[in-house]
């Protein structure tokens, strides 16, 4: 089986999707825009060609290292990056070298937040309405009959980059001074964000999911540089797993992870979000093993290969938290203090890299807990500020 993997060296942490598809026998072939000699060893050692472009986004050059692999190795069987940013990219390539997975016309169905309002809605997943922005009578119509506040976000976008929020009239005239093309308005929804996270096979069958919860919504988080934390939960509410299932069916997808984000209401109910169709953001495929003592990197490669997972069982024994800092704050302990505070219960610190600076801040603690009450007395201890 030969498998092409687009940057295999970024995030950090997926190189272990490519050592598990090593050891399953696969074929790995590499395209990646950092040098061979700069990745790391268990990489280099699992790669059975890499092919090195100064810039991913130069389709021409994929265009090349595709055909140079298959001239090399025979049918390309899968292509995947796991990364929202190439997620384009691939699907044009499989479109073009004929191979199985999401294909453009897919991409723009259901990567598009426009696209992924109409899925939601045919599934009966309640969504927030919104429209395409083209200009700021459109914007001013639509909040009449939605009421502010909106949000205006990027069509298609990651992490709430170039997201913000209007109140009024005013605000959206002067949002709207210079066009904001390929933007969408949506009615704003208060309430915390969860998530449905996952993993399907070949038949589309959920074999792997978990939630998370998070302490701020991502695009105050990123407009007003809050310390984010979430978390996992050690129970999927079941009116959120209902909800999860049905926008998982809707969205068709085989051999995928998920990645869903709901809003929770006052009243318990649920309002989707997104849906992205890559692994969770961050750390927290780390987190997934270290809350359910599984590894979802090999489990991923065992759905890639075709293996039955049908008997696959597992239990979310444990609450893992994401906890940030930024360098812009005096935080009141110490990493030195920290790690002897925390105990046992720190898992993993990190520095973030920057890409994830202004959403997941500069450094990040990974703490286990068998209570939601001494989770959050960690994410105090981390969090608290001169």
């Amino acid at each position: 089986m030969n498998v092409v993997f687009i940057s295999p060296h970024f995030p950090p942490q997926f190189f272990h999707f490519v050592t598990a598809l090593r050891e399953r026998g696969v074929n790995v072939l590499g395209i990646g825009d950092t040098p061979y000699d700069s990745l790391r060893h268990e990489l280099r050692e699992s790669l059975s060609e890499y092919f090195f472009t100064p810039n991913l986004n130069d389709y021409d050059a994929l265009l090349r290292a595709m055909g140079y692999f298959t001239w090399r190795h025979g049918r390309i069987d899968r292509i995947d990056s796991l990364n929202e940013t190439w997620l384009e990219v691939e699907s044009r390539l499989r479109e073009d070298f004929h191979v199985p997975g999401l294909l453009p016309a897919d991409i723009a169905r259901l990567r598009t937040k426009l696209g992924m309002h109409d899925v939601f809605k045919k599934a009966g997943v309640a969504h927030p309405d919104g429209i395409p922005v083209k200009d700021a009578a459109g914007v001013k119509a639509f909040a009449r009959s939605v009421g502010y506040p909106l949000v205006l976000k990027p069509d298609v976008g990651v992490g709430a980059a170039h997201t913000f929020k209007v109140t009024t009239d005013a605000e959206v005239d002067a949002a709207l001074k210079a066009p904001l093309p390929g933007y969408m308005a949506q009615a704003f929804v208060r309430g915390a964000i969860v998530t449905y996270d996952g993993l399907v096979d070949r038949e589309g069958n959920i074999i792997f999911r978990l939630s998370h919860e998070y302490s701020d919504g991502v695009m105050e988080v990123v407009l007003e540089q809050r310390d984010i934390s979430f978390w996992s939960l050690q129970e999927i509410p079941p009116a959120l797993d209902a909800l999860g299932r049905r926008a998982v069916a809707a969205l068709g997808l085989r051999e995928r992870w998920f990645h869903l984000e709901f809003f929770r209401l006052s009243d318990g109910s649920y309002v989707a979000l997104e849906a992205n169709l890559r692994p969770p953001g961050g750390y927290m495929t780390d987190m997934m093993n270290y809350a359910c003592n599984i590894d979802v990197y090999r489990l991923w490669t065992r759905v890639l290969t075709g293996e039955d997972l049908h008997e696959f069982r597992y239990t979310p024994r444990y609450h893992v938290c994401h906890s940030a800092r930024r360098a812009t704050r005096r935080y009141r302990y110490t990493h030195a203090e920290l790690v002897a505070k925390l105990g046992d219960s720190l898992l993993m610190h990190r520095e973030m890299p920057a890409v994830y600076h202004s959403a997941m801040g500069n450094e990040m603690y990974l703490t286990r807990h068998d209570s939601l009450a001494d989770m959050h007395k960690a994410v105090r201890l981390i969090q608290t500020t001169v």
